[in-house]
C-alpha cells in the first residue's frame, strides 16, 4: 500500500509536468493539469502528515513529527487508563458477564465441538488433560500426597458415626434375610478351621487327660469323638435351616444390631476400635502401599493411548457437557459463580493488569512500539495518502473550473 501511494504521488507529478506545456492546445488540458497540481499537494501533505507520526520526514528534527516514538509513556498510560475506566471496572464486567451463559457455551463445546476440527480438539484436550494429571501426579511428593489423602480420609471416617450404620445394615440385612449367606459361611469356615487344626484340638484334650485315660489311650478316641461331634453339628447346622443353633445365632445378631444403634456401652466399643484402626501404624503403611500402587497405575494409564483413559475422560466430558447444556439450575449456579469471579478479578487485580499493560508498552523502545502501531494500522494510513491525492485532485479541478467563469 506503501508502494501504491507513492507510485499515485509520483504519477500526479509526471502528469503535471507533463500537461504544463499543453495548456494552450485545448481548454481540457487546464482542468488536467489543475487535477495533477493538486493532487501532488494533496499527496504530498498527507505523505507529511502520516510519516510524522511514525518518525521525522526525511530524517529532518521538524517539530512535532516522530509523534508516537517521542510519547510512547503517554500513550502507554492513556492506554491503561482507557482500559482501567471503559473494561476493568466492575460495573462493566458485570453488565458483560450478565448477557453471557457461560456454562452453556462450554456445555456445548465439550458436547460437539465445532464443524471440521472437533474430534482433534477432543483429542487435544483429553489428551493434555491426561498428560497434565500424569505431570501432576509425578511432580508432587508421593509420601507427602499419600498422607495428605489418608488424613482427609481419616478426618471424614473420624466424623462418620459407624456404629448405628452397621447396625442399620445388619437389621435391614436380616429383614431381607440376606444374612443367610453369611451364616452359612460362617458355619463353613468354623469346618475348615477346625480341619487345619485338627492335631491342635488332639494336643489339647491329650494334655488335659489323665494319667489313666492316657495309659490307657482313651484320651485319642475321646479327642476323635470329639472332632466328630463337633463336625456333626456343623454339618446339622449347615442343612437345617431350622436348626437351634441357627436360632441361637439369629438372636444374637439380632442383639447385636439393636446394641449398635442404641447400646452407648457397644457404640462407644465401635468408635474405639475405629480409633484404634485409623491410628495403627500398620494401616498407614498399608494405605501407602495401595496409594503408591494406584498413583502409578493413573500415571500409566495417562500415559499410554490404548489404555482407555481418554476414553473415559471423553465420556466424562461429554456427560459433563450434556449437564451443562441442559440443566438451568446449574448453569445459573455457575454463570453467578462465572459473573462474580470475574468482577472480583477486575476489583482486585484491574489496577494491576492496566499496571503490566504500561508498564510493558513503556519498555519497549521507540523502533518497536512505532512497527508494531504501524504493522496494525499502516494499510489504512495508506489509504488516507491516496485519498488525499484524489480528494485533492478534485478540489483543485473544481477551482479551476470556477476561476476560469470569473
Amino acid at each position: 500500500m506503501r508502494w501504491t501511494a507513492t507510485g499515485l504521488l509520483v504519477a500526479m507529478a509526471v502528469l503535471f509536468f507533463t500537461t504544463h506545456g499543453l495548456l494552450g492546445n485545448h481548454p481540457a488540458w487546464g482542468y488536467v493539469n489543475a487535477f495533477a497540481e493538486a493532487a501532488m499537494v494533496g499527496g504530498l501533505a498527507d505523505w507529511f502528515a502520516v510519516t510524522a507520526l511514525f518518525r521525522h520526514p526525511l530524517g529532518l528534527p521538524i517539530p512535532h513529527t516522530a509523534i508516537i516514538p517521542q510519547n510512547k509513556d503517554r500513550i502507554a498510560d492513556t492506554m491503561a487508563q482507557f482500559l482501567r475506566e471503559n473494561f476493568l471496572t466492575p460495573a462493566v464486567v458485570a453488565r458483560r458477564m450478565s448477557g453471557m451463559n457461560v456454562a452453556r457455551a462450554v456445555g456445548d463445546f465439550l458436547m460437539a465441538s465445532p464443524e471440521g476440527s472437533g474430534p482433534d480438539t477432543r483429542s487435544r484436550i483429553t489428551g493434555g488433560a491426561a498428560e497434565l494429571l500424569a505431570e501432576v501426579l509425578e511432580s508432587l511428593d508421593p509420601d507427602r500426597l499419600g498422607n495428605q489423602v489418608r488424613s482427609g480420609l481419616a478426618g471424614q471416617l473420624a466424623k462418620l458415626d459407624i456404629s448405628p450404620l452397621a447396625g442399620r445394615m445388619l437389621e435391614s440385612a436380616m429383614t431381607d434375610q440376606r444374612h443367610l449367606p453369611l451364616i452359612d459361611g460362617i458355619i463353613r469356615w468354623a469346618g475348615l478351621t477346625l480341619e487345619d487344626n485338627e492335631e491342635t484340638v488332639k494336643e489339647i484334650i491329650h494334655k488335659r487327660a489323665n494319667a489313666v485315660l492316657r495309659w490307657t489311650g482313651l484320651d485319642e478316641r475321646i479327642s476323635s469323638s470329639v472332632l466328630d461331634g463337633l463336625y456333626k453339628l456343623l454339618a446339622e447346622v449347615l442343612v437345617d435351616p431350622d436348626h437351634p443353633l441357627r436360632y441361637k445365632i439369629e438372636e444374637g445378631l439380632e442383639k447385636l444390631s439393636q446394641d449398635l444403634q442404641h447400646d452407648p456401652v457397644t457404640r462407644e466399643r465401635v468408635e474405639e476400635m475405629k480409633r484404634d484402626l485409623i491410628e495403627n501404624p500398620a494401616v498407614a503403611e498399608w494405605w501407602m502401599g495401595v496409594w503408591e500402587r494406584i498413583r502409578r497405575s493413573l500415571i500409566r494409564r495417562a500415559r499410554e493411548s490404548d489404555s482407555g483413559l481418554g476414553e473415559e475422560m471423553r465420556k466424562g466430558l461429554a456427560d459433563l457437557g450434556a449437564a451443562l447444556s441442559k440443566d438451568e439450575r446449574l448453569q445459573l449456579q455457575i454463570n453467578r459463580f462465572a459473573r462474580r469471579t470475574a468482577v472480583g478479578i477486575a476489583t482486585r487485580y484491574g489496577t494491576e493488569i492496566v499496571t503490566l499493560v504500561s508498564e510493558t508498552v513503556k519498555r519497549w523502545d521507540a523502533t518497536t512500539i512505532t512497527g508494531r502501531i504501524e504493522s496494525a494500522v499502516g494499510r489504512d494510513l495508506q489509504f488516507i495518502r491516496i485519498n488525499g491525492t484524489l480528494v485533492g485532485g478534485l478540489v483543485g479541478m473544481t477551482l479551476h473550473f470556477i476561476t476560469s467563469f470569473l
